[in-house]
Order: C-alpha cells, then sequence, then structure tokens
C-alpha cells in the first residue's frame, strides 16, 4: 500500500489512539475502551511493520510525558491490535481474527492479573468487594430502607460480592470477544475503503454453532448439580461460567435462526433484528436455537418451502 497516500489518514488514527489512551483514566473509559483497539488495527494493516512503529513513536513519546502509566495501557492495546491487522493483512477468515484478537486480549488480561498479584500484592477479591460495598452502599442507608421497605444487609453484600467474583472468567471472555467484534465491525469497512480486501463475517443467517454445543450444554448441567452437592467454591466457579457461556451460544444460534428464517420467508428486514434483540431480554428463546442446533430444523423448513 503506498504510505504516501494515506499519510494523513494513517496521522489521523495515530491521533484517535491517543485520545483514546488518554481518556482511560476518565469516566469516558466505560465506553472507549471497547473501540480501543480499533486505530491499531487500522494502522497495522495497512502499514508497514516499520512504518507502523514510526506512527507509534509520537504517540509513546505525548504519553510517556502525560503519565509513563498510558505507555503500559499503549502496550496492552496494541498487541491485539497487531493480532488482528496482521490476520487481515495474511487474508484470514472474519472469525479467524476476532479470535486472534480476542485470545490476544484475554490471555493479557490473565497476565496482568497475575502479574498485579504476584508482583503488585493486588488482592483481586478484595478489590471487587470494596467495588460491590461503594455501589450497594445507598441501599445500606437508614433513610432508603425506609422509604423503599427494603432492608439490604451486610450478609446479601457479602454475597454479591462472592458471586461477582466467581463470574469473573465469563466477563473478561465476553468482554474480549465484545472489543474483538466492535473493533471488526467498525475497521472491516474502514479498510476497505483504504483499498484492502477485508473478509466478511458470514451472513447471520448462515451462523450456525457446533452442534458439539449440545454436549457441553449436558456437561453443564451435571456440574451445575455437583456445584449445588459441593461446599467448595471451584465447582461452583466452573457452573457459573460455563452455563452463560453455552446460554450465549444458544443465543447466537436462535438469532441465525431467525434470519434464515427472515431470509427465507422475505420478511420484512427489521423484524429479524427485533427478534434478535428480544433473544438477550427473553430467556426461554434461546431454546429455538438449542432446537436448531439439535435437530436439522433448516434443512426441514426450506425443503417444506419447495
Amino acid at each position: 500500500m503506498n504510505l504516501l497516500k494515506f499519510s494523513f489518514k494513517t496521522a489521523v488514527w495515530s491521533a484517535a489512539m491517543l485520545l483514546l489512551l488518554l481518556s482511560l483514566l476518565t469516566p469516558l473509559s466505560v465506553l472507549s475502551i471497547f473501540f480501543m483497539i480499533i486505530p491499531g488495527v487500522i494502522l497495522y494493516a495497512s502499514l508497514s511493520v516499520k512504518s507502523f512503529i514510526w506512527h507509534l513513536l509520537p504517540v509513546a513519546v505525548v504519553l510517556v510525558v502525560v503519565h509513563p502509566i498510558y505507555l503500559l495501557f499503549m502496550v496492552v492495546f496494541i498487541l491485539p491490535a497487531i493480532a488482528m491487522g496482521n490476520a487481515y493483512k495474511k487474508q484470514k477468515s472474519a472469525l479467524f481474527t476476532l479470535m486472534a484478537g480476542g485470545g490476544t486480549m484475554l490471555a493479557e488480561y490473565l497476565l496482568l492479573l497475575l502479574i498485579g498479584s504476584l508482583i503488585f500484592q493486588f488482592d483481586l477479591s478484595t478489590y471487587i468487594k470494596d467495588v460491590v460495598q461503594l455501589t450497594i452502599e445507598p441501599l445500606t442507608n437508614s433513610s432508603s430502607q425506609m422509604i423503599n421497605g427494603f432492608v439490604w444487609t451486610p450478609e446479601m453484600t457479602e454475597d454479591v460480592a462472592k458471586q461477582t467474583q466467581l463470574m469473573i472468567p465469563f466477563a473478561l471472555v465476553v468482554t474480549s470477544m465484545v472489543m474483538a467484534f466492535i473493533t471488526h465491525v467498525i475497521a472491516r469497512p474502514i479498510l476497505s475503503v483504504m483499498g484492502m480486501n477485508v473478509p466478511k463475517l458470514p451472513p447471520a443467517r448462515e451462523w450456525r454453532m457446533p452442534r458439539s454445543l449440545i454436549w457441553y450444554y449436558f456437561l453443564a448441567l451435571i456440574i451445575e448439580v455437583i456445584s449445588r452437592q459441593s461446599d467448595g467454591t471451584y465447582w461452583k466457579m466452573i457452573a457459573m461460567n460455563m452455563s452463560p457461556l453455552i446460554n450465549l451460544g444458544f443465543m447466537i444460534q436462535a438469532i441465525g435462526f431467525f434470519f434464515f428464517l427472515s431470509h427465507l420467508k422475505r420478511w420484512n428486514p427489521v423484524i429479524p433484528y427485533l427478534l434478535g434483540a428480544a433473544v438477550f431480554f427473553i430467556g426461554p428463546l434461546r431454546i429455538v436455537g438449542i432446537i436448531d442446533l439439535a435437530f436439522p430444523l433448516r434443512e426441514a423448513i426450506s425443503k417444506s418451502k419447495r
């Protein structure tokens, strides 16, 4: 790719990276963190490695001047960006790219937690407990209890903190994959405009999870039974993280089925989007995904259509 032709555009993306990184220690980080990888992906995919490094240098200098901690943030988010950008360069499938970016991000999360606990004595459990107590503090106020007629006890706070701690693996996996997905959705059309042939995700009507997910579902049910009879937190943690991930897979399968049905029946294009959104709010709708995965439902509907 001709660097001179896109020098202004790449400089803009360098500036965007700088602004996003600087937002991490502000309230905007709740939203901006999901877009953090995008500038790095576009820069790495559209430039040579040498040019990519030259675009990072001024960003790194500014970050060090502001505060050295920002340089660590830059390293953390640049690695998954390189993983996804490299996949784009090699014309890998969209699914491979998402797994590369999300997997790298997840590995970094786990590594940072390990380093924090071993070197800096960071106790994640204590931190989560403090955050939960701070969040729930208004509920423990005597005046709010009198108004609402609801009494929040210290035992309830302790239980919420424990449940939150057990759900950390699920939260890390979902956050990593959502970041990779948002990055792909935004970066792919931008790179296409810049002249790169970037593979798309399959149409939603073709989304299918592996059939083995059914067996993992039964395994999760067994583990959940074991966790209820066990006093330890090990089985409980596995059950609390495995079941939501599997249910998320069934939701994706259900969304794919709704788009398939809409395409086959020529429904209004808005309908599958509404049904897809409803899957996340109406739990029983994931049963559609289970049925579609366990039985050749789409094939049967296609044959009846003929």
